[in-house]
């Protein structure tokens, strides 16, 4: 039999060269694993796949992962792209206690004979390369590291409120004229520290599985907000000395990028695939 390279239902289509899901010519963004998830179902439609046939194929037996949590995952990304719904399914119907079903008419369209070419296969690989350089920690770790990081912040903002008379006479000591706008947005941005950190701690601690997109999401305000209070220390560069001062603001300029690490941790673990 001739070797699919696309399967088309509705106006999508599933190129399995690329890994690419596109809509009316549109590629959309969609993760690898929910990706063969898919596949695996529209190379049977209308036919039950169970979960043991999804965990067969999409993980390793020596792969130490949350399948259930992995899979549910990986189905709540699809059905997002895909515009199906679990309660009034289109496309995928969950099968209680079982699996999943395709619901609509795929085509199948065959790789032609002439074109047989393994090697760009191996092309999507290259592009997870950054993942296997990731740090090898486990999820635990990770989610633990990660949540020291948020109350670290939390810490930073309580203290500031804490006492706004010497944060006020701190920021016109070291600002002068500006002293009052920094009082400001010092206390703005704490406030809003504060809300976020909250979250961010909570969701980690529920493992809420959508976290890795929403921090993404978050990360460009986030990462302007950390850069403002990496200057905090120098509101007390009289007490700490300059050098303190100066060196520990450098740790938290740092500290974004450490956070961004560790939930690609998190998420690398969540999503791990087979080879």
């Amino acid at each position: 039999m001739a070797t699919v390279s696309k399967y088309r239902f509705d106006e999508f289509e599933a190129d399995l060269k690329a890994a690419e899901l596109r809509r009316n010519g549109t590629r959309l963004k969609l993760q690898l694993q929910p990706f063969q998830v898919l596949v695996a179902l529209l190379e049977r439609p209308k036919d039950v796949v169970t979960r043991e046939e999804l965990q067969q194929r999409l993980w390793p037996q020596d792969t130490f992962v949350d399948f259930d949590h992995g899979l549910n995952t990986a189905m709540v990304k699809l059905r997002d792209v895909l515009g199906d719904s679990a309660a009034n399914p289109k496309y995928i119907e969950t099968i209680a206690k079982r699996g999943y079903r395709f619901m609509g008419d795929v085509t199948a369209t065959p790789e032609p004979s002439a074109v047989e070419l393994p090697q760009p296969a191996a092309e999507p690989a290259a592009s997870s390369l950054p993942e296997t350089e990731l740090p090898r920690a486990s999820r635990t770790t990770a989610r633990i590291l990660f949540s020291l990081s948020q109350i670290m912040y939390l810490i930073f903002y309580l203290c500031a409120l804490f006492n706004l008379d010497q944060l006020f006479r701190a920021a016109n000591a070291a600002w002068r004229s500006a002293g009052h706008i920094v009082f400001v947005v010092c206390i703005v941005t704490a406030l809003v520290g504060v809300a976020v950190r909250l979250y961010l701690l909570s969701a980690t601690a529920l493992d809420y599985h959508l976290l890795g997109e929403k921090y993404r999401i978050l990360f460009p305000a986030l990462f302007a907000l950390d850069m403002l209070w990496a200057l905090s220390p120098l509101l007390i560069y009289d007490r700490l000395g300059l050098g303190l001062a100066l060196g520990s603001a450098a740790a938290l300029i740092y500290m974004p990028f450490v956070q961004r690490v560790l939930m690609k941790m998190m998420g690398r673990k969540q999503l791990a695939i087979s080879k």
